[in-house]
Order: C-alpha cells, then structure tokens, then sequence
C-alpha cells in the first residue's frame, strides 16, 4: 500500500478545526485520523458524543476514497449514506479512526471505518457511500 505518513497533507476546514480534528497518514485508499479527547467532545453521560465519532467517520471514510498522489488532481465527494455503531465509550486520551476504500467506480465509493482507543479498544465501527463530484 502507498502510504504517506503526512500531518498536514490535508488543511482542516472550519469544523475540523473547531474540533482539532488530523490527518496522520493519507495513501491510495487508506486515511488516519486522530482526536485527542476533550471537553469539547464529552457528552452528558461523560464520554466521547456520538457526533464527534460519527464526523470522525464521514471525514476518515472520504479522505480514504478522494486520495490522489498528484495534488492537481485532488479529487472531492459528498457523503450519500453514512451507518455507524457505537461499541464502547471512550473519555479521555487520544482516538484513532482508519478508513478503507473497499469498493467503487467512477462516481460511487465504499469506504469503511473503525475508531479504536489508545489501549487498542474497538470504540465505532462505520460504513459510508460517497459520490465524487468536481
């Protein structure tokens, strides 16, 4: 697999900012994304909302699928359908979502997500259909 080990290959929009949101690796159909947990991502049960892990989803499932090693050639996409299921709850330390591209054609891709903890604990599963656009 061509994986690039790149923190800031992709600049964070206004939400991924507002929730420090990264990219820690970008290759040919496969994205990492990391969120350090904080006050800002707690629910009112005292763990990580449902949100939060959802947005991790959508975002680390389309970087998955829109890669592309020539920069000029960036491609984008709109989410069509997004399922997720919340297996543990998480409140502190550092999550990591990895996304797969599991199948598509030229307008269509499936991609697949699961959000672990820092012990390794599979936190939120995900699955998503996204549609290229220019």
């Amino acid at each position: 697999m061509d994986l690039h080990h790149t923190p800031d290959s992709i600049a964070p929009n206004g939400f991924r900012q507002t929730i420090d949101l990264r990219t820690t690796e970008l290759g040919a159909g496969h994205a990492v994304m990391e969120l350090t947990i904080d006050s800002r991502h707690i629910n009112s049960q005292g763990s990580i909302h449902g949100g939060v892990l959802a947005t991790m989803i959508d975002n680390t499932g389309g970087l998955a699928g829109c890669y592309c090693p020539t920069s000029k050639n960036t491609r984008k996409a709109v989410t069509l359908s997004l399922t997720t299921s919340f297996l543990a709850p998480a409140s502190s330390g550092t999550i990591r979502a990895i996304g797969r591209k599991r199948s598509g054609g030229r307008r269509i891709f499936v991609a697949t997500v699961d959000i672990t903890d820092e012990k390794g604990t599979l936190i939120a599963i995900g699955e998503a259909t996204y549609r290229y656009f220019d």
